[in-house]
């Protein structure tokens, strides 16, 4: 099975460290768009339109941005706010090694699934379903380690990857399990 998936990426999250320590205070009042109440959340929080995301900032010098659809997007992201930190005479580190941590996806089968026949085929090893505690069947690859949750409609939310490749490699994991067991053609 050779051909890619149809996964549309909703979030990436991708964590960096570009100071030993940061003045929040000061940067809020350089960063437009931040927001900063250490009484709500000990970090600034700093929105981006371009690309649309979100990234936090702690007085630690560390950063984690969410909201990403794609790697680069994070990556620019944090670029852009190290730039313009460097710019207002900040310590920063303008090229940072910055780490997915999580990307989280969805895909959709094409057709219903029975979860309640799909938890007793895949065995208790990788699946957990407890509908009355939630509607989707929580089903556990683990190499590579992705969670992906089945629902009854055929939609799938894989979490846990750290790059997409591992999505389509846990989505065709999946499929391929379906298949054998007689659930999809």
């Amino acid at each position: 099975m050779t051909q890619e998936e149809d996964i549309t990426i909703q979030n990436i999250v991708a964590t960096t460290t570009i100071a030993k320590t940061l003045d929040l205070v000061a940067i809020s009042n350089i960063l437009p768009n931040a927001e900063y109440d250490v009484g709500r959340f000990p970090g600034l929080i700093y929105h981006m339109d371009e690309p649309k995301t979100a990234t936090l900032l702690f007085s630690s010098g560390k950063v984690v941005c969410t909201g990403a659809k794609d790697i680069e997007d994070a990556k620019s992201s944090i670029q852009h706010i190290a730039k313009v930190l460097h710019d207002a005479k900040i310590d920063v580190d303008t090229n940072p090694t910055i780490t997915v941590q999580n990307i989280v996806a969805t895909h959709d089968i094409g057709t219903p699934l029975n979860l309640n026949s799909i938890s007793v085929s895949l065995g208790l090893e990788n699946v957990e379903y407890e509908p009355e505690q939630f509607p989707g069947l929580v089903y556990r690859v683990f190499n590579p380690k992705v969670v992906a949750l089945l629902f009854g409609s055929g939609k799938v939310v894989c979490t846990g990857a750290k790059n997409p490749d591992d999505i389509q490699i846990a989505i065709r994991k999946i499929k391929e399990e379906l298949r054998l067991s007689g659930f999809l053609t």
